[in-house]
Formats: structure tokens, sequence, C-alpha cells
């Protein structure tokens, strides 16, 4: 059974009741996985949202899907590394949509908590308050990531502009 206090510490479940951090271990799952190993990726379809238990896990994007000169960036390249709580695969839990980037496993021995959107959804359906306190938190996490990514974005741009820039 899945620490309640392990999702206690997780942003997504921020102010949720002992209860409701119960009935949400119930429906969580861990799964390990090698150093190496590819968790999902690119362009697959999503339904499950990770948490890692243990280890760390390397979120990629592959260039080339979206160049007009694929042999410019030939490998996937690492976006984020990511540690001990941290979530990813939120945006499955909004839209089923295909995964915007791969993840990968970074150390010998991950584990990662796994939980279902089915059975998350339903568990939100019964339990209104429950839901609403999940939603808004996942709103708020995906935010974060949303700025961050802008900032990183505007970043890029700015060097780019810069180092065009006659010298």
């Amino acid at each position: 059974m899945i620490s309640t206090g392990f999702l206690r510490q997780n942003d997504i479940f921020f102010d949720l009741d002992e209860s409701q951090l119960e009935q949400i271990a119930s429906i969580c799952r861990e799964q390990g996985f090698g150093g190496g190993e590819m968790i999902f990726e690119e362009n697959s379809g999503s339904d499950e949202l990770y948490i890692i238990v243990r280890g760390q896990v390397e979120i990629l994007i592959d260039p080339s899907l979206v160049s007009d000169r694929p042999e410019a960036a030939p490998h996937p390249t690492t976006i984020a590394t990511l540690r001990r709580g941290q979530s990813f695969g939120e945006v499955a839990l909004v839209d089923q949509g295909l995964r915007s980037a791969s993840a990968r496993s970074a150390s010998h021995d991950t584990h990662l908590l796994v939980v279902p959107r089915d059975s998350l959804m339903a568990l939100c359906e019964q339990h209104p308050d429950l839901g609403f306190r999940l939603m808004r938190n996942l709103a708020a996490e995906l935010a974060v990531k949303i700025r961050s990514t802008d900032l990183r974005m505007r970043e890029e741009l700015l060097y780019t502009q810069r180092s065009r820039r006659p010298g």
C-alpha cells in the first residue's frame, strides 16, 4: 500500500485530508524501472500520472519531430531531470492527448507511483470536494511548468537573437 505521507509531499495532493489521500493511495500502483529504460515515448497515448518514489527520470524531446532538418538534432535532448517526489505526465489527466515528451529512467533502480487517469477521474466524480482540490492543485502545478517553459523559450530566443547580431 502506498503511504499517504508520501502522497502528502507532492503538490498535486496539497490540502487533501487523510481520508482523501487514502482513497488516492488505493488506486495507485508502484512500478520499477532499470537505468535507461523508457517509461513512455513522445507522441504516445497518455492515461497515467507518475510520481517518483525513488531514483531519477529524464524528460526528453526529439527535435527531429519538429525540424525540417532531422540531421541537425539526431538524438533526443534531455530537457529536465526529475527526482524523488516530483511528478510528470500531468497533462494526461486533463486531455489524454499524445505525450509531449519522452520519459526515461535515469538511475538503475527507479520506482514510480503510477496514478491511472480513469480511476482518478472516477474518484473525483464520486467525491467532488476531492476532485475540486485535486484539479485546483493540478492547474497550479501545470501553470508553474508552463511559466518555466515560457521563460526558457524566451531566454533561448533572446540568446539566438543576440548570437545572430553582427559583432
